[in-house]
């Protein structure tokens, strides 16, 4: 499970090096469905997020009062460049990276795969995701608290069915769509009318940003 993990996120990484690579300045100062960053802070996050340790982490909280937040805002202080490619050239630095802060290895999708999202969507790309590793992603979504950066709360009391993998899960009102359009939506983000069917739906969805 381990090796397909990062095996997976470093795929991710270099795909998303590509897809940063062809941006135009305008594009990276695109807003994110991460309220108050843009394209550029979401790289930074990202790199900063590859970049951490388990000792590291405790320090930055530590440091950052143990605030999810502000620790979160302090990486990307650390981490964004006046100027884009250097920001890019840090995260191509770190795309074969495997470190990780004290968080299960599945954070890790989430990190790819969501922000993946944010940044793609933002400036009009699409990615394109391995499904059974981004079912992994939503199931670990599912078992984890809104407060712990899950999503547990927000499909209380629906079923959802993922389209393009082994997904039935929960019982109620059911959402259908792709893993990716669930994972997303149980993640807070905003998702388009067509991606999600069902009498769920709303009940999913109404509550995010």
């Amino acid at each position: 499970m381990k090796a397909l993990v990062w095996s997976t996120v470093r795929h991710e990484r270099h795909a998303l090096v590509r897809d940063l690579a062809a941006l135009t300045a305008e594009q990276w100062t695109a807003p994110t469905a991460c309220a108050g960053w843009d394209v550029h802070d979401v790289v930074a996050h990202l790199v900063d997020s590859a970049k951490a340790t388990r000792i590291g982490f405790v320090r930055d909280m530590i440091a950052a009062r143990f605030d999810f937040d502000r620790q979160n805002a302090l990486g990307v202080a650390r981490e964004r460049h006046d100027d884009p490619a250097q920001t890019l050239a840090a995260f191509r630095a770190v795309v074969e990276r495997t470190s990780t802060p004290p968080a299960p290895i599945a954070t890790r999708l989430v990190e790819a795969f969501v922000h993946g999202e944010d940044i793609r969507r933002a400036v009009g790309l699409t990615g394109d995701y391995p499904p059974d590793q981004v079912a992994a992603a939503l199931e670990f979504q599912l078992r984890t608290t809104v407060k712990m950066g899950g999503g547990r709360e927000r499909a209380d009391g629906l079923r959802l069915v993922a389209s393009d993998a082994t997904v039935d899960t929960g019982s109620g009102p059911e959402v259908n769509g792709s893993a990716l359009a669930l994972l997303l939506a149980v993640s807070g983000r905003p998702v388009r009318p067509d991606e999600l069917t069902g009498p769920g739906t709303q009940a999913l969805i109404g509550g995010n940003p």
